[in-house]
């Protein structure tokens, strides 16, 4: 028991307790079996006496009748009559209530907990037949979050069941802090999570945030601020406070910032006090261009629909409570009768006197009143409490009473022998403990006739849904809140919004939504680059680099294509690299390849003329043998050169270079060999050098040839066996290409291929230039130079450094332009001259014109 008693020494005897303090409190009771209590807001406003310290202060006086509040507190005693008339819950039980107004007022408030939970009879006996209305084992209420985590706080300590309708502040639902708190209203993280969907379902990412000066707000604010950057990637423009009190330049101050901020969407947790206050100031500095997002504090409250805010509110778009209905609701309210009310239940007077503007007391007559009759007729009468077409909250306490009376039910269904208590023993009317109860109401779980499951998860709270509403504004001036869609909490979804966006009502010229974002969208192939000293929402957009893309909507970074994609010119996908190399079908490689094939052709007449003139001196001289050897070398130059042109292939690759060492060091070996007979016949031609010949024989030529071309060979094998050249995507050349090359494997072995062909064409070059002032007789030596010059000067010292710096393809185009230019330097410097006397001038196409016998005529 809370301890507000004191054990009597005297006028009691020592087995009762009696009240230090009896509260002076506005309510409505009802006897029965178990009682349940209720907190709801009846008065809005209060006025605390003036304190003093000779006397005792009284208690403050309530004023401002709220129809609504009265409403709330008629729909707990209809639940609790409904319960008591269904003879399949709590059957043979009678549930009483005492049903408390907080006015709206935290001291107030907290009293009526305390009294509820301590009762309100000045003597208490504690013995079991003690007299007197019994405190109650739950408690419906407190609809304010600050008055619910002061009463929490203490009633918690004693497990009393609290379920609230109506109060949202997420920190309630720490179990450490209040054990035995319950409710069927979403808790504020599930509303903001629910505003963040709604502002990410239109792109709203910049916003501004106005909360009230109590727990509700506070909380809110830092729930949001965390969550909406995190689940939108939003942020806020501003974050203030609305003052409880009419502060005029608090208020200035704050609408002079919403003015001057680009968010055009603001979003409010807070009561309709402050929203008057609010709007107010709106109205004087006429700041429009504004959509509004509610809270459900003040999403479904009337008070704000006036000719003089509905310009500004017009198209508020609000979460509200789960509406649901409550059938014979509306006959039961019919029914509340003064007359029919006991003194204790002052509050119906109260609501008579307010609705029908007349008193009870004889004392307003001498004011010129209207005395208060009983027999008003409460159907013609206009008032809010008839009105049960939005049972919002109402639908929450229906939710909660039952809550409470289906856990009483379970407990009283409990077989002794098998209840979860010590021994497993069962809870009894006689001998409740509220922890008994909060036990099942832990594990309540029902459905109400609305459709709507009802259970509480680990932390008290109710499965999470909410209307989305709309405010439209209709042409005769009346506001009308219409449903356009709802979010609810889904278990493999999370939040999931539901929106008739034809149904919204726009208030702009444009009845479209507005857009509101510090920086607008950063669309694919670009990236968000933040402002320094700015929100994370405000950013420039930079353009992706090449080789980077973006594909979606404000990407933080440009990803990288794959190795063989490029980025396409708007940056938003990657696209196939084009491919590079020595094609047949361009116009280089056409060239190229006709050239070669006209090499080839060209060796093939010259090889034809020389077999059909084979006989003659011009074609023996010098050992013909080596000149039909060196055309087919030539043959194979030309055609060595095809193998560089095209996709590169590994087979291609290993023998592109193999067929083009190997053919030229075959022809340049026929040219070294032909150099050294040149001399061996220079020499023989001296007194005593005819022994020379005998090294220069037929089979001495051809056993030449054949070595250093086996030399070649054996470079070509063992580089293709220790690292052979193989097909290669070359992607260092371009960015947006892929170049199809061969990579030679191992430097070291193409230099000894190349380097060998440079010593036997230095070689050739060499004793050609020592030969070159032998006799006119012995003037093949002349176009051998001429011939090696050009191979090792004009071409290959060319073609060396051109070709280490010849990206991709041109690389290629250098060496077969290299190999072709050899090819034809050759072939024209030493088949030449031959072909002219063999073709033009037969007359010098004998024995004596070769030796230089022929006479000159004169």
């Amino acid at each position: 028991m809370i301890l507000l008693f004191s054990f009597l020494e005297s006028s009691f005897p020592p087995s009762s307790c009696k009240l230090q303090k009896k509260f002076n409190l506005n309510g409505i009771h009802r006897p029965g079996d178990v009682i349940l209590g209720g907190l709801f807001e009846v008065h809005y406003s209060s006025v605390f006496p003036e304190r003093t310290f000779t006397s005792e202060p009284d208690q403050p006086n309530c004023h401002g009748f709220d129809t609504p509040g009265f409403r709330h507190a008629m729909t707990m005693a209809f639940a609790i009559d409904e319960i008591n008339k269904n003879s399949k819950l709590l059957s043979n039980v009678t549930l009483g209530y005492s049903l408390y107004d907080n006015c709206a007022t935290l001291e107030i408030g907290f009293s009526a907990a305390l009294s509820l939970a301590s009762g309100q009879e000045e003597q208490f006996w504690l013995l079991e037949n003690c007299s007197g209305t019994p405190s109650v084992v739950g408690i419906v209420g407190d609809p304010f979050s600050t008055f619910s985590i002061a009463a929490s706080s203490v009633l918690g300590l004693f497990k009393l069941p609290i379920v609230s309708y109506f109060a949202t502040c997420s920190c309630l639902s720490d179990r450490q802090r209040f054990p035995s708190f319950f409710r069927t209203i979403p808790s504020d993280a599930f509303q903001v999570r629910a505003m963040i969907q709604i502002l990410k379902h239109f792109g709203w990412t910049w916003v501004g945030l106005l909360v009230s000066d109590d727990d509700y707000g506070l909380h809110v604010s830092r729930s949001f601020k965390s969550d909406f950057l995190q689940l939108s990637g939003g942020c806020l423009a501003y974050s203030e406070i609305l003052p409880w009190e009419d502060h005029r330049n608090e208020y200035k101050k704050i609408v002079d910032l919403m003015a001057r901020s680009t968010a055009r969407v603001v979003i409010v947790f807070a009561l309709q006090i402050h929203l008057i206050h609010l709007m107010t100031e709106v109205v004087k500095q006429n700041v429009t261009g504004l959509q509004w997002i509610a809270s459900e504090a003040w999403t479904v409250v009337g008070g704000l629909h006036t000719p003089e805010f509905m310009p500004f509110l017009g198209g508020t778009l609000g979460i509200a409570i789960r509406r649901g209905e409550i059938p014979g609701f509306r006959d039961y309210l019919l029914k509340i009768n003064p007359e029919e009310q006991n003194s204790a239940n002052n509050m119906v007077m109260q609501f008579w006197e307010d609705t029908f503007h007349c008193r009870f007391s004889a004392d307003w007559l001498e004011d010129g009143g209207t005395l208060c009759t009983g027999e008003e007729e409460l159907r013609k009468a206009e008032t809010e409490l008839l009105d049960v077409t939005e049972l919002r909250p109402e639908y929450n306490i229906y939710k909660a009473v039952y809550a409470l009376a289906h856990a009483l039910d379970d407990m009283l269904h409990c077989v002794p022998g098998r209840g979860p208590f010590t021994g497993h023993s069962c809870a009894t009317l006689q001998k409740l403990e509220p922890w008994q109860l909060m036990y099942y109401l832990e594990k309540v779980n029902f459905t109400t006739p609305f459709g709507d499951q009802v259970f509480f998860d680990e932390n008290g709270d109710a499965l999470p849904i909410y209307d989305i509403m709309n405010w439209l504004w209709l042409p005769d001036g009346s506001t009308k809140v219409q449903n356009v869609g709802e979010v609810k909490m889904s278990v493999f979804k999370g939040e999931e919004v539901t929106l008739d966006e034809s149904k919204i009502f726009w208030n702009f010229k444009s009845k479209e939504p507005p857009t509101s974002v510090c920086s607008k969208s950063c669309p694919p192939g670009t990236h968000i680059a933040r402002k320094r000293g700015k929100p994370v929402c405000c950013y420039d957009c930079i353009p992706c680099s090449e080789g980077k893309i973006s594909n979606n909507t404000d990407s933080l970074e440009c990803t990288s294509c794959p190795e063989d994609f490029w980025s396409s010119p708007q940056r938003d996908h990657c696209v196939l690299k084009r491919t590079e190399f020595l094609s047949y079908h361009e116009p280089l490689g056409i060239c190229l390849t006709t050239t070669s094939l006209l090499g080839t052709f060209i060796c093939t007449v010259v090889l034809g003329i020389f077999t059909y003139h084979r006989s003659t001196p011009v074609v023996r001289a010098n050992n013909s043998e080596l000149s039909f050897l060196l055309l087919v070398s030539l043959k194979l130059c030309f055609l060595c050169s095809l193998l560089f042109i095209g996709r590169p292939r590994l087979w291609t690759c290993q023998l592109r270079h193999a067929a083009f060492g190997i053919s030229f060091v075959l022809c340049v070996s026929c040219i070294l060999v032909k150099t050294m007979v040149v001399l061996a016949v220079f020499k023989a031609s001296k007194p005593g050098g005819g022994t020379n010949l005998k090294w220069f024989g037929a089979m001495q030529q051809r056993g030449t040839v054949l070595v250093l071309t086996s030399i070649q060979a054996a470079i070509c094998t063992a580089w293709l066996v220790s690292s052979s050249p193989t097909p290669h995507k070359n992607t260092q050349y371009y960015n947006d290409k892929v170049v199809y090359e061969c990579a030679v494997g191992s430097t070291i072995g193409f230099a000894v291929l190349l380097g060998y062909i440079g010593v036997l064409a230095f070689l050739s070059f060499l004793l050609a230039f020592l030969a070159r002032n032998l006799p006119d007789n012995f003037n093949e030596a002349k176009f051998i130079t001429f011939s090696m010059l050009i191979f090792c000067a004009a071409v290959w010292a060319a073609f060396i450094p051109a070709y280490v710096n010849s990206p991709g393809k041109y690389a290629d185009a250098v060496e077969v332009f290299a190999i072709l230019a050899s090819s034809f330097g050759l072939l024209v410097a030493l088949f030449g001259p031959k072909c002219y006397i063999i073709l033009l001038k037969p007359e010098r196409n004998t024995k004596k014109a070769i030796m230089g016998r022929e006479a000159t005529k004169p």
